[in-house]
């Protein structure tokens, strides 16, 4: 059986992490005794915390899907966390082995992680960086060395703009990444939201994630829907993440899908 990971000494763990929290939720081990302190409390707030966290993995695993079934061999994942089982390579090498994904953390020990888990695997990258500063993102050598941005790419920004508090910072951050887009290239994205939710377990799940490295913000579906700004959505749009292109009667929270707690879509750029 795997154990959780030990802290290196030059990695600061005075809060927890969201990336490793939701690998805590997830049911990995790439977290420290201060992140499951931390996802402890959420689930005793909100217990359907887990399943809102396999739910929106779901939906990454079928927008990929899709993506790559639309020609797209480029990818950039931003906020990606740790990338184990079911992430962005593992989906769309099974259709393209060619095909070019760049994760991207701010989290140095979701970064330490990816790099060994990625280190045998052919055309992937993992670099360290901050969502918010685009230009320097975007000219990344590596970003630079396996993305061609002259040809479609798809923007991946999976439970990431709900840590991006600031409406002025997240809505320069899309606009950035669709300007750098050629014509075909898509923007994925999910959302929380807190339209389903009381508001003293919004309150309370807050203040949780105010006391770590990246505090969170709920927005409503409107203020969602506007950072798909010049983007055409694809069908069905920006719905609750069990509701986009499910595959059965047996998908997670198909039958509840406000529970999920998260809207998402898919748009690609004219």
């Amino acid at each position: 059986m795997s154990t959780p990971t030990k802290a290196r000494p030059d990695v600061p763990l005075d809060k927890p992490s969201p990336a490793r929290m939701y690998d805590y939720f997830l049911g990995g081990y790439h977290n420290f005794e201060i992140d499951r302190r931390a996802a402890e409390q959420m689930l005793a707030i909100f217990p359907d915390t887990p399943l809102i966290m396999r739910a929106n993995r779901a939906f990454l695993r079928r927008a990929v899907s899709f993506l790559s079934a639309q020609g797209i061999d480029q990818f950039i994942d931003i906020g990606s966390g740790i990338p184990t089982v079911g992430s962005v390579h593992e989906i769309t090498h099974r259709i393209n082995p060619a095909a070019r994904i760049v994760y991207v953390d701010i989290d140095p020990i979701a970064v330490i992680h990816s790099e060994a888990i990625l280190k045998d695997v052919p055309n992937t990258a993992v670099i360290q960086a901050d969502a918010r500063q685009t230009t320097q993102l975007l000219a990344h050598p590596e970003v630079q060395r396996l993305l061609d941005f002259s040809r479609p790419v798809a923007v991946l920004l999976v439970a990431l703009l709900h840590f991006i508090t600031d409406d002025d910072d997240a809505k320069r951050m899309v606009r950035a990444f669709r300007e750098a887009l050629p014509s075909g290239g898509y923007l994925t994205i999910s959302h929380a939201t807190s339209g389903n939710m009381p508001s003293d377990v919004m309150e309370a799940g807050k203040k949780v994630y105010e006391r770590s490295t990246n505090p969170v913000i709920a927005r409503s579906r409107s203020r969602i829907a506007a950072f798909f700004e010049s983007f055409d959505l694809v069908e069905p749009g920006l719905v609750y993440v069990p509701l986009w292109l499910p595959e059965g009667p047996e998908d997670l929270l198909i039958d509840e899908p406000e529970r999920s707690s998260n809207f998402g879509g898919v748009g690609r750029k004219p």
